[in-house]
């Protein structure tokens, strides 16, 4: 074959270095053109790291043994010789930016892989990149830069080893021991200034605008425009998290707990005034203990222990209570909102409860007759509707039916008929029924969550203290509606309620509080429904999609992935399609993201459903990618 000239950039020879030019055949390997450039370089160094970036094609050529004609390389190509691991800025759950060395030329999957291993964070597939929002910054914060806490030095290594309770790579020095601690210990609360400078997204509209800007998993850094030293935001993006262990997962739950926290103080998810105020306890609570906590530590960890023993001792049998919970006399007030939004009187009916269903009849006397009606919760949205100072215990249902929504609400007479009730129904909506052994459970979980928001006032609260920074631990919502001195007498009342439970319990707490609000985990995206000639919300969950009227911010349809037959992505016109039970079929086009986007949101949470509760059960990327990648699928 004929010999011809080749061009490569050296990219650590400066901007303004010549190319370097070689000589080759077509049947060259990449492998061979690399030990051509590095012999013509004559500098003595370790080049392994390097590979070969085709800036016309946006490819790494990573596979050394393809030729250049198999890869279709003439001598116009652009090719440069660059690291393959370069420093990237990421900026952490808990506004910690650090600076570390991540991998450009992998996918994005590995890349995170590969950042969790570093920072001791298990489970990485719950975790993505996704650029950050833009901040408007005023003149006079110009000049005030960041803090950035340098790990580029950290090596990469497969597994990472303990020493004191941490990895080993991070007790080098006292610098990577402070950095670790930031990483693992909650920080303080922001001041309020900080809170109000963030942005916040003000509707479902602006919450679209954010899940738009979620890397593609299966492409590199390189292929989506990074470029070295780019910041990138590392968050949950999965809201289904395996296998949380303490004694494990410092990193991972505090990171966990500030997401939260972030998206409770931004009011990223609603919630009512009196779960506030915990909030605001639990944050406070938590807030004081990490001033004192030691890295490495595992406070707490035997109240833990004890905790959860004594949960799996208490699983008796509940056969005999749960089947006469069916029959017993339950007496509800019930509201059915129709579509044309007129309210009615609350009426008086009985209720029965039996498998995924609730039966009500006009009195208790007719119970063996037929029922006004029968209401199948299996796929239901349940969402409480309380006020505990008003003594209002009410549960919002929205019921799937042919044309729609159903809007049911119940109204309960006392705390306890309201826990076993809602407790019920989030297990009809997941298809399980009262025998499940989660129920009892679930219903002490409710009643607990009740009593901690309840006001304490038989015990002596302070009015005031000065440690506390009230504005800092509610949404700007709260600080505008209240004066400080509102403020801390209710939240210290509350943090009566929490001030025994050590930092890992008050953290899981906080954790299920949130994950126990209505609007938790969804992920909200601007579509058009296919025959339909206006814009929409996608709601996506780890369990359902979720059809939301634009107009009215109401819930229109739910489809859940355990009725879904199958999915597919019509690349050329970007329009997503799926098929389920029932001979249902939707298709889509996304308006402010990539409908890639939207194909590895559903492809990854039906990935998260397939992971083994066995802990040696390794990850299966490639199902991932089978599962998210689409026709660009590594």
């Amino acid at each position: 074959m004929a010999a011809w000239d080749l061009s490569v950039i050296v990219e650590d020879m400066g901007p303004e270095a010549p190319p370097l030019k070689i000589s080759v055949t077509s049947d060259l390997h990449i492998g061979g053109v690399i030990f051509q450039v590095v012999e013509k370089i004559n500098l003595q160094r370790d080049w392994s790291d390097h590979g070969l970036w085709w800036e016309q094609k946006q490819q790494w050529l990573l596979r050394t043994s393809w030729t250049l004609e198999k890869y279709g390389i003439h001598a116009d190509a652009r090719l440069i010789f660059s690291p393959q691991h370069k420093p990237l800025r990421l900026g952490l759950p808990n506004g910690v930016t650090l600076r570390l060395r991540a991998c450009f030329s992998s996918s994005v999957f590995r890349t995170v892989q590969g950042i969790c291993r570093v920072l001791n964070i298990r489970h990485p597939e719950e975790l993505s990149l996704l650029r950050p929002v833009e901040e408007k910054k005023k003149k006079k914060d110009k000049d005030s830069a960041e803090d950035e806490y340098d790990l580029t030095n950290v090596p990469l290594t497969s597994v990472p080893t303990l020493y004191n309770g941490m990895p080993a790579h991070f007790a080098d020095s006292p610098k990577t021991e402070f950095v670790y601690r930031m990483l693992s210990v909650c920080q303080p609360s922001p001041p309020p200034e900080t809170i109000a400078k963030l942005y916040r997204p003000a509707s479902k509209v602006d919450k679209t605008h954010i899940h738009s800007r979620w890397l593609d998993s299966s492409r590199s850094l390189m292929q989506q425009g990074i470029q070295e030293n780019d910041k990138l935001w590392l968050r949950f993006k999965y809201y289904t998290f395996h296998d949380v262990e303490p004694k494990y997962d410092a990193v991972r739950m505090t990171q966990l707990y500030e997401q939260a926290r972030w998206a409770i103080l931004l009011e990223d998810n609603d919630c009512t005034e009196e779960e506030m105020m915990l909030f605001g306890a639990l944050q406070y609570h938590i807030g004081k203990l990490s001033q004192t906590q030691e890295v490495g530590s595992c406070q707490g960890m035997e109240d833990l222990d004890s905790a959860l023993n004594m949960q799996k001792d208490n699983k008796f049998t509940y056969t005999w209570l749960l089947s006469t919970i069916c029959l017993k006399h339950l007496v509800f007030v019930l509201l059915f909102r129709p579509k044309r939004l007129t309210l009615r009187d609350y009426k008086q009916y009985w209720f029965k409860f039996q498998d995924t269903s609730i039966f009500y009849y006009k009195s208790f006397e007719d119970r063996y007759g037929e029922p006004i009606q029968q209401l199948n919760l299996k796929g239901c949205e349940v969402a409480p509707d309380v006020n505990l100072a008003g003594q209002k215990f009410c549960i919002r249902l929205l019921i799937p039916v042919p044309e729609g929504m159903n809007e049911v609400y119940l109204r309960c007479e006392n705390e306890k008929q309201y826990a076993e009730w809602m407790a019920a129904c989030k297990l009809a909506s997941k298809g399980l029924t009262l025998l499940d052994s989660s129920y009892q459970s679930e219903v002490k979980n409710i009643q607990m969550f009740l009593s901690m928001q309840r006001s304490n006032s038989s015990s002596s609260t302070p009015q005031t203290d000065d440690s506390i920074n009230t504005q800092s631990l509610v949404s700007p919502r709260y600080t505008k509606k209240y004066k400080v001195k509102q403020l801390t007498p209710r939240i210290l009342e509350a943090y009566q309620n929490v001030a025994q439970l050590s930092m890992t319990a008050a953290i899981l707490k906080f954790l299920q509080m949130w994950q126990s609000l209505p609007d938790f985990g969804i992920s909200y995206f601007m579509v058009r429904f296919k025959g339909s000639r206006k814009d929409e919300v996608l709601g996506i969950a780890n369990n359902r999609l979720i059809r939301i009227d634009l107009g009215v911010g109401d819930v229109v349809k739910t489809w859940r992935y355990n009725h879904m037959r199958q999915w597919n992505v019509n690349w050329d016109i970007r329009q997503v399609a799926i098929e389920f039970d029932g001979n249902i079929n939707i298709a889509f086009g996304c308006v402010t993201a990539d409908c890639k986007v939207v194909h590895e949101y559903i492809g990854g949470y039906i990935f998260m459903s397939t992971r083994s509760r066995q802990p040696s059960d390794t990850l299966n990327e490639e199902l991932f990618h089978k599962l998210t990648g689409g026709h660009e699928a590594l």
